[in-house]
């Protein structure tokens, strides 16, 4: 993969990318923090998912890049660990989403207790980049039916199949116009047919569609009081660097983290702006954001390397090393590099 210029340690461009989800990177980001900070020391950011290669936009999955930093659900990060990719972990960020299991009326499905026996879809892309919305729906459904003591068995997995890869082209008219395809398209369409009976959205776009097909909502758990119960891909989100960035740059990590700190305290002083900016990253309304991620959601764009935090993201590669979705098992402690927030916190109370 092609890395920017470099001579010795110096480095005229970083690559970044986010998840259009609620993250500090992304508020950093559109208030100009990241191009600011960065630009102190002659560095320009280019922007990984936004690029037209193919080959470039996959480091948004897979972590291919040197000199490259990702903040976004945790999936493709494991996964690309996982892999041998040479990635360090130096944040984490948990906002908590609506996340639900839902229905028609029509199928007479009311609690999770009704599921049992009954047919629930769950989407399979093409093999090549980690299915991570395979593995988010699957943990969602295995916590909703926890709530009810049912174990995984109790239901009739019914596979959805996709034709498109994540990677897919940005561009074409089937798009009309918007920048990506919305989710859950096909799980709807599926519901709609009957060829299944219940399916999991999450977030501001399952708001949106459960709302557009008036769904019955089975279960809603993304804001229930026991985290393994909330515990996904998108809660926590993980911030990791390439090693060499680490390593090499720590100084420019420690820019990052200057941003995302300035970024996060700007949220929790404008609430009614952070919401506005939340809402244009997901591509969402604002009544949206707040159905789906709750009004204090300013007051929840922190960062941090915490205990409870690292074993929440432990837990999560866990579940994904049971069900197949890992290429190999690794130790979540090895992953982990305290040195940039440590540093970072000794010269905030300097």
């Amino acid at each position: 993969m092609t890395s920017p210029a470099i001579t010795g340690n110096a480095i005229s461009e970083i690559w970044y990318t986010r998840c259009p989800v609620p993250t500090p990177v992304g508020l950093a980001a559109q208030l100009g923090y990241l191009e600011e900070n960065f630009r102190k020391d002659g560095v320009t950011l280019k922007s990984i998912i936004d690029s037209p290669d193919r080959n470039i936009r996959q480091s948004h999955f897979n972590h291919t890049l040197d000199w490259s930093f990702r903040h976004g659900g945790n999936v493709p990060p494991i996964r690309a660990r996982s892999e041998g990719r040479k990635t360090r972990l130096v944040g984490i960020t948990w906002t908590d989403e609506f996340q639900a299991i839902i229905t028609l009326p029509e199928t007479g499905i009311k609690t999770t207790k009704d599921l049992k026996g009954r047919r629930f879809g769950i989407a399979r892309r093409p093999e090549g980049i980690v299915d991570f919305m395979r593995a988010t729906a699957l943990k969602g459904l295995l916590s909703a039916l926890s709530l009810d003591g049912l174990a995984l068995d109790a239901v009739e997995i019914i596979d959805i199949a996709l034709s498109d890869s994540v990677l897919s082209t940005q561009e074409g008219p089937s798009l009309f116009g918007l920048k990506r395809r919305q989710p859950y398209g096909e799980e709807v369409a599926a519901l709609i047919r009957g060829d299944v009976e219940a399916i999991y959205v999450k977030g501001t776009a399952g708001i949106n569609v459960a709302n557009l097909i008036g769904a019955v909502e089975v279960a809603e758990f993304g804001f229930h009081p026991d985290p393994k119960i909330r515990i996904n891909s998108g809660s926590p989100r993980v911030l990791t660097v390439d090693e060499l960035l680490a390593d090499d740059r720590p100084d420019l990590v420690a820019r990052l983290l200057e941003s995302i700190f300035k970024a996060s305290a700007w949220a929790e002083a404008h609430p009614e702006e952070t919401r506005r900016f939340v809402a244009r990253e997901a591509g969402a309304t604002e009544e949206q954001v707040v159905a789906a991620n709750g009004p204090d959601i300013h007051k929840h764009l922190g960062l941090g390397l915490q205990p409870e935090l690292v074993d929440a993201i432990g837990h999560y590669k866990d579940f994904l090393r049971d069900f197949g979705f890992l290429a190999a098992d690794f130790d979540i402690a090895d992953w982990v590099d305290r040195r940039h927030i440590d540093s970072f916190n000794r010269r905030a109370v300097a």
